[in-house]
Parts: structure tokens; C-alpha cells; sequence
């Protein structure tokens, strides 16, 4: 009996030090070595589990239904950037004002600015509404490199989605060509699903539509929408009465009639604008995760477009 209890204490004994082990043990020997992957946001966290598959731990720091320029620093986010193989970014200054300073407090080496696991994931996009000349403040959150909400066209998913695979496959040689296949059925697979959006948004070529925020210069361009004001008179500016004013003249004059608004922002002037217009306010996610069913890049175009479509029937 005492031989019994004895063997039960060493064996507890093992258990606690393997799970102490697991838990001092370096991040890139957790979770069977896999990559751990921290992006900005949750569009660029799943282009990376497309590309990554089980080679993979991936987590994003903002959530789909939060404005990706303002996210709320959260300590947790300290331990799991501190553990991160790989930072992957939007860029173009969206992250500017919460993100620098977690990536300095993580302490991480492999993620500072330009360490080999900080990740740009702008430098493989196609980037619209570049400014040219100088930009202040006074022009609202005009970022000087250009829009940074590029993930909506599904042709800069699929140059990302290559950048990330070639890095993957820089990090680990030994599985490059397991994140080139996962590449390569990706890149099948949108390409696919891109024919079918740009056969549903067809009868709907050159429709303008209003939006609340500059969220959507990639989107309208890759499926031929006419996007012709916006709720904003500026950038990260609320609406002011007089441009409200103007705004509503304009749809009236232009016959504009649905203004798309970003889940995060306040309806009351969107609905007083569509009072006055007869226009439709649809709240349309630009990110992964900002409905419950939008769990992939996917199904935030499918989401999107069949919304889109409904509004566009609706208001004709």
C-alpha cells in the first residue's frame, strides 16, 4: 500500500514538472512547434491559418466588430506578443495609436519594427488614395501612406496571402512546401469564389452608395461601385450639421440610395441622413469576425455582397 501511494506521489510528481517544463519551455517548442502568429487584425489572421494550417497557432489582437484604429490595450495582449515567432500588421499607420507601444512593453525581440518577425503586410497589397503633398492633422486620420483598409479587395488577400506563405516558408525550410500547396489551394479557391462576387455584383456595376467611414476604396473598386460621399466630413472627424446638410443634397441630387455603415459607428446621423433621402442604412462588417457567421475571409465577401445585393433590390 505504501509502495502503492508512493508511485501515485512520483507520478503527480512527473505530471507537475512536464506541465512546469511545457510552460517554461520556449514559445517556438509549444504546441508541437508550431508558428505563433499574432496579426493586428482578424482579416489577416485568417489569411495566415489559410496559408499556415497546422504548422500554425494563430491569434488576432483586434476583434472583428472593433474600428481597427482605436483597439483597447489589454495586458493580455503583453504575454502573447511576448511568445510570438511572427507580428503581422496591417500598416499604413492604422495600428499607429495602440499598437507601437505593445510591441515595445512585449520586449520580444523577433517582432520589433524591422526584426525578421515583424510582418508589413501592406508592402504586398495594392494601395489606393495615396495622398500627395503634405498631410496634417487638419485633414483628420488621413494616413500619409495611403488606405489602409486594402484587405477588401480579394486580388490584395491572395498577394498577402503569398507574402505570408514565402515567409512561413523562410521560417521553417523543412515545411516550405506544405505552405506552397496550402498556398496553392487558397489561391484556387478565392479565385473561384472572386468570379462568382464579381458575377453577383454585376447587374449592380457603378451603383453609388455612400459610406460612413473611407473603409471601402479597395472593395468598390474590384467590384465596380461608385462610392460618392461619405457620413465623415474628414476622416475620423463626426459629422458636422453643415456637412450633413450637404451630404443629403447630394444623395438627393445624385439619387444615392444606401449608405453602408461600419459596425462600430453611432447611426443616429445615418438614419437622419436616410430620413431625408429615402436611402437604406446598411451596417456592413469590413472584417473577419464582425457577425457571428463571418469566421473566415470567405464568408466576409459572401456576407458583404449578399447584404449589398439586398439593399441595392431593396432601394432600386
Amino acid at each position: 500500500m505504501h509502495r502503492c501511494s508512493f508511485g501515485v506521489r512520483l507520478t503527480a510528481l512527473f505530471a507537475t514538472l512536464a506541465f512546469v517544463t511545457a510552460l517554461l519551455a520556449p514559445p517556438g517548442t509549444r504546441a508541437a512547434n508550431k508558428i505563433q502568429i499574432m496579426t493586428a487584425t482578424t482579416d489577416l489572421a485568417s489569411l495566415a491559418q489559410e496559408v499556415g494550417g497546422d504548422k500554425v497557432d494563430v491569434e488576432s489582437i483586434a476583434r472583428g466588430y472593433q474600428d481597427p484604429h482605436f483597439v483597447d490595450a489589454k495586458p493580455s495582449f503583453l504575454l502573447k506578443l511576448k511568445r510570438a515567432d511572427l507580428l503581422i500588421v496591417v500598416g499604413l499607420e492604422l495600428e499607429i495609436g495602440w499598437l507601437p507601444p505593445l510591441i515595445n512593453q512585449s520586449t520580444n525581440p523577433k517582432i520589433q519594427v524591422g526584426a525578421p518577425g515583424y510582418f508589413d503586410a501592406s508592402r504586398f497589397a495594392k494601395i489606393l488614395e495615396i495622398p500627395t503633398g503634405q498631410v496634417t492633422r487638419a485633414e483628420g486620420d488621413v494616413h500619409p501612406l495611403g488606405n489602409p483598409h486594402y484587405w477588401l479587395d480579394p486580388e490584395n488577400g491572395l498577394r498577402i496571402a503569398k507574402g505570408i506563405a514565402d515567409k512561413l516558408s523562410q521560417m521553417r525550410p523543412d515545411d516550405a512546401a506544405y505552405f506552397a500547396q496550402r498556398y496553392a489551394d487558397f489561391e484556387l479557391r478565392l479565385k473561384q469564389a472572386d468570379q462568382r462576387w464579381l458575377a453577383e455584383m454585376q447587374p449592380y456595376e457603378g451603383r453609388k452608395i455612400v459610406t460612413y467611414h473611407r473603409s471601402w476604396p479597395n472593395f468598390a473598386e474590384h467590384f465596380h461601385l461608385n462610392v460618392v460621399g461619405y457620413v465623415e466630413p474628414r476622416p475620423g472627424i463626426p459629422p458636422s450639421p453643415q456637412h450633413t446638410v450637404e451630404l443629403i443634397r447630394q444623395m438627393k441630387q445624385e439619387n444615392v440610395k444606401v449608405i453602408v455603415v461600419e459596425p462600430y459607428f453611432d447611426l443616429k446621423t445615418p438614419n437622419a441622413i436616410a430620413r431625408e433621402t429615402g436611402a437604406q442604412v446598411l451596417v456592413l462588417p469590413p472584417s473577419v469576425g464582425g457577425e457571428k457567421e463571418i469566421t473566415d475571409y470567405f464568408k466576409l465577401f459572401d456576407y458583404d455582397i449578399s447584404k449589398l445585393k439586398q439593399a441595392f433590390d431593396a432601394t432600386h
